[in-house]
């Protein structure tokens, strides 16, 4: 199939979508770990390949990119990329699926958060924030480091916490932007993997308490939930600007141990803040090195 005759295709279901956004929604059908296991992977492929339609999906299809209604043949889910590493969460009660993938190499490397719905094993309404040079602490090689020294393998199924407790946790970090009297379940050693700004350095010590921005609202919030590695996702629009933000949780014992965000910037270098070059020439520690 040709490129252009893909995109023809993807571009009409896109119209479709947005003349009857009633029929996205609509599910039935299987949803265990297998079958959006198997989305999952297809997704990966489908982002490896730059073709999207090796995802199964219905008659109806959404496709936003960064907060915007876009669709797939001008998104970067049509862009050949090497991922080298990613991380799936497969939520049964919401036949969701969220993909965290990372493609260091090449001109332009991205690091992508993609939340989508997983029904009767159709892909559907998908959402994809992409990330690159210009966006908020971005470098990709970074990220990729510090994600693979992480340990998100499965919780014991006797130690597994709730859905709604995962959210909570969630929410409760995420609340804490706008309101700093909430109490947030913070674990010790916990690391922050912001962009490619990280946190930790290995240590028993390790903290995710070292800050955030004040009287920032994290709205619009979206989730997907996966017990059995401890972990959740969150898409929300962040701030005054409505940055396009994926926020992922790993929650151990009802305390959180890792954090990722991938945040998009828009038009804005490093989210208006300057240089990410500039600010780690003057704090070389946002990427540490990392002990064991």
């Amino acid at each position: 199939m040709t490129k252009r005759l893909l995109a023809g295709m993807l571009g009409g279901a896109v119209t479709l979508a947005i003349s009857s956004p009633a029929a996205a929604q609509f599910g039935g059908g299987p949803c265990d770990r297998a079958t959006l296991q198997s989305l999952a992977d297809k997704y990966v492929q489908a982002q490896q390949e730059g073709l999207p339609l090796r995802i199964p999906m219905g008659n109806w299809v959404v496709y936003n990119e960064n907060g915007e209604l876009s669709t797939m043949s001008q998104g970067v889910l049509s862009t050949e990329l090497k991922i080298a590493w990613h991380r799936a969460l497969l939520d049964e009660k919401q036949c969701k699926v969220f993909l965290e993938m990372i493609a260091p190499d090449g001109d332009h490397p991205h690091v992508i958060a993609v939340q989508f719905n997983g029904f009767g094993g159709n892909g559907s309404n998908f959402n994809v924030i992409d990330t690159d040079k210009d966006d908020w602490l971005f470098d990709a090689a970074y990220t990729l480091k510090y994600a693979q020294h992480e340990d998100w393998s499965e919780i014991p199924a006797d130690k597994r916490a709730t859905p709604e407790q995962l959210q909570a946790a969630a929410d409760a970090y995420l609340n804490y932007f706008k309101d700093k009297s909430v109490q947030v379940p913070w674990g010790t050693p916990c690391a922050r993997l912001e962009g490619s700004a990280y946190t930790a350095k290995g240590t028993p010590q390790d903290s995710c308490n070292v800050g955030v921005p004040e009287n920032i609202d994290m709205a619009e919030r979206s989730y997907v939930i996966d017990p059995t590695i401890g972990a959740v996702d969150v898409f929300l629009k962040m701030g005054p600007n409505k940055r396009a933000d994926s926020h992922l949780f790993r929650i151990e014992n009802g305390k959180i141990r890792f954090i990722h965000t991938v945040t998009n910037c828009g038009k804005d270098e490093n989210c208006g803040f300057g240089s990410f070059a500039d600010m780690l020439k003057k704090n070389p520690g946002m990427h540490p090195d990392i002990k064991g």
